[in-house]
């Protein structure tokens, strides 16, 4: 009997970077199990209040020497929140051990974290051995974060996502909710976006925590002075 070639299923880098909103289509020919590995966890599509979701799995499983290599062996797991935001920008929650091999595919040059606390040594690793810079704007993170918190963080913040040198780029906090939604929010002032579609982009990440605070600091905030900056940024 002639033996049939075994089918190999690869998710590609292009489509772990979508927003994991829906799962990837399952084929016919999938076995059980790997479909099982294909599916979207409830915490994703859910909102689940304080509760803090958890990661969605994607198994790559490309041919190699005519076997599969197992998905335990390149199991990519990406931070709470991943998402892409601009060509060599990208947002998440605050990367933990088990997302490490997957920011390694991103071939980050810089990691802008948004928390004061000190920052993980296991993480400080990870970046020294891929030569990774880290800024570190410290916000407090308590439920009206942006009352009392001077403008020139954000601005800073702003400074080092416009510079392309720092690209590919990835913005977090610890959850990647608000302090990341108020940065990505500015930012998209100085790309020009609307009111209404900057909060509703905002709105996706932070579901039913959403904070008046939040919108009113998007709102206000003034990128006249770095408009410069973001023109030398797209030159």
């Amino acid at each position: 009997m002639k033996q049939e070639a075994a089918t190999s299923i690869v998710v590609t880098q292009e489509d772990v970077l979508h927003h994991y909103k829906e799962p990837p289509p399952r084929r016919e020919d999938d076995p059980p199990a790997l479909a099982a590995s294909l599916s979207l966890p409830s915490s994703l599509s859910e909102d689940n209040g304080d509760a803090m979701p958890q990661p969605s799995s994607y198994a790559v499983l490309p041919r190699r020497d005519g076997e599969l290599v197992s998905a335990e062996e390149l199991l990519l797991v990406p931070p709470l929140n991943f998402a892409m935001v601009d060509h060599g920008v990208y947002r998440s929650g605050f990367p933990d051990a088990s997302n490490l091999p997957f920011l390694e595919t991103l071939r980050l040059r810089s990691v802008l974290c948004l928390c004061p606390e000190p920052y993980p040594e296991a993480n400080l690793e990870f970046l020294r051995a891929h030569g990774i810079k880290l800024f570190q704007f410290g916000i407090d993170g308590s439920k009206e974060p942006f009352v009392n918190i001077p403008e020139d963080r954000i601005r800073e913040a702003l400074e080092v996502i416009l510079d392309a040198s720092n690209h590919p780029v990835l913005i977090h906090c610890k959850r990647g909710k608000h302090r990341t939604g108020c940065v990505v929010g500015c930012f998209r002032k100085l790309q020009r976006w609307c009111l209404t579609s900057i909060f509703d982009e905002y709105q996706r990440f932070a579901a039913a925590k959403t904070r008046v605070s939040d919108l009113r600091f998007m709102e206000l905030f003034d990128v006249s002075s770095i408009k410069h900056l973001a023109f030398e940024s797209s030159v």
